[in-house]
């Protein structure tokens, strides 16, 4: 292979773009209606975590690695068809005082 003319990628990068790729390949091996769904999701999904993470909150941006590694490491089973979205907004969160 030739060399890459983009910039260098961090490890996270390279993990998060390696992700990215494997749900694609996952969702090929589902029906086309079912594909369609999981690739809008999928892609919905990194562009709002793309501009809505701190690019330095490397906790945060952990936490997220490893809960789509289950979702894909799910998504690979053959009973299981689709994906869901879940949305949780720890800055929105409201933590009772006691």
């Amino acid at each position: 292979m030739g060399a890459s003319r983009g910039p260098r990628l961090s490890g996270m990068q390279k993990q998060v773009l390696s992700l990215y790729r494997g749900f694609l390949r996952a969702a090929r091996a589902k029906s086309a209606e079912d594909r369609q769904q999981i690739e809008s999701l999928v892609s919905s999904e990194f562009r709002r975590n793309a501009k809505e993470v701190d690019r330095k909150n490397f906790l945060y941006i952990e936490y997220l690695l490893r809960r789509a590694k289950k979702q894909l490491d799910q998504l690979r089973s053959p009973d299981i068809v689709g994906l869901s979205a879940l949305n949780v907004s720890f800055s929105q969160t409201k933590h009772p005082t006691n």
